[in-house]
């Protein structure tokens, strides 16, 4: 591989970051088709159900796709999903070459299609720029692998750790631009999970506004003894999922009603089985979680080992030790007991400081 394969395959990972927020249940991807030094044909894969990536191409390219090389930064399909293989299209195309970012992890795919490909005769290479690839695709990649999806909670602060005053007051810790920043991830986001407290406290609607975009994503709620509202903001429009671990069947009627769905999944002491909820959602095709709750919740999550990344809004003020944490994590007797992160971007939003920091697996 050479300079030309990066600049085709950099092409090919911005076509599919315009699935960013569409794709869902599954991964986003480009493809650029590139014959005597120039793209005849290029596409990203916009919705499930629709055409991948490759096929739109393959299209724009027409006859121009004989002796061609594709650059796609995921592994052609190989099965007949919603969609035909999108490696039998190569072939059919006369592709002479493909260049692949990453290996698909769906065990459906695995490899099968690289494999496809090199049984027509078409020359095979995989690995160019495979960590954008796979950041691009973390959700999806982290339900094939894991069974469950990417977890990121979103915490607004001050400088010094604090999300609310002692008396509960929170509006507004951040600016104007960091609460439009936080719609883009809501945006990506297959959900966007809080808890029982945050709905008491706030009534939040937690769907994505003031940015385009034709998907909500599915608003998920822990509320173990089903104390929500029938009248809460977050069951009045789209789609809404309670889990819980009370089994009244006259709650369970009354939350219903506004067509919100309520599942229980219980641990043996009567509270929430959180790690089956993760499970569970990595069943419904969930990549990306956007957790958006208080202290509570939030500390449960990191000290179960549930978070996989943090983002961060710092706010340029202080409010004092009275004022509440942004996890409870009990209280520690040793430092290495503490949550330990990675910084994986830092950068200013508006006046404010955003932070995204991935758990570090080493204390």
């Amino acid at each position: 591989m050479n300079v030309a394969d990066s600049q085709w395959m950099a092409q090919a990972l911005r076509l599919a970051e315009r699935g960013l927020y569409t794709t869902s249940p599954n991964p986003r991807v480009g493809c650029v088709l590139v014959r005597d030094g120039k793209v005849v044909g290029e596409g990203w894969h916009e919705r499930a159900g629709e055409s991948h990536a490759e096929v739109h191409a393959l299209r724009a390219a027409g006859d121009a796709t004989r002796g061609a090389t594709a650059y796609v930064t995921l592994e052609p399909c190989s099965h007949h999903g919603r969609t035909p293989p999108c490696a039998d299209a190569l072939i059919a195309a006369r592709i002479r070459r493909v260049v692949i970012a990453v290996q698909d992890p769906n065990p459906q795919v695995a490899g099968q299609g690289i494999a496809k490909l090199r049984a027509a005769g078409i020359g095979v290479e995989s690995g160019l720029m495979e960590a954008a690839a796979r950041e691009l695709n973390i959700g999806f990649f982290s339900r094939m692998t894991r069974g469950t999806p990417w977890i990121r909670s979103k915490i607004a602060a001050s400088l010094d750790g604090h999300t609310a005053l002692a008396n509960g007051t929170s509006k507004w810790i951040t600016g104007a631009a960091a609460r439009h920043d936080v719609q883009h991830w809501r945006a990506r986001s297959c959900a966007v999970l809080t808890g029982i407290g945050t709905i008491l406290a706030d009534d939040p609607q937690l769907d994505v506004r003031d940015i385009p975009t034709e998907r909500q994503p599915l608003r998920v709620v822990l509320d173990s003894r089903l104390r929500i509202p029938p009248k809460a903001k977050i069951l009045q429009s789209g789609k809404t999922l309670i889990y819980t671990a009370c089994s009244d069947a006259e709650k369970h009627q009354a939350i219903k009603t506004s067509g919100a769905e309520v599942k229980i999944l219980a641990t043996a002491d009567g509270e929430i089985d959180v790690p089956g909820v993760l499970r569970d959602l990595g069943k419904r095709g969930i990549n990306e979680v956007l957790v958006e709750a208080g202290r509570t919740l939030n500390g449960a999550l990191l000290k179960a080992g549930l978070v996989d990344e943090l983002v961060l809004y710092l706010a340029p003020k202080l409010l004092g030790d009275a004022a509440r944490g942004l996890a409870d994590l009990g209280e520690l007797t040793q430092l290495q007991q503490g949550v330990a992160l990675q910084w994986n971007d830092v950068r200013q939003v508006g006046g404010d400081l955003r932070i995204v920091a991935r758990i570090s697996k080493e204390k």
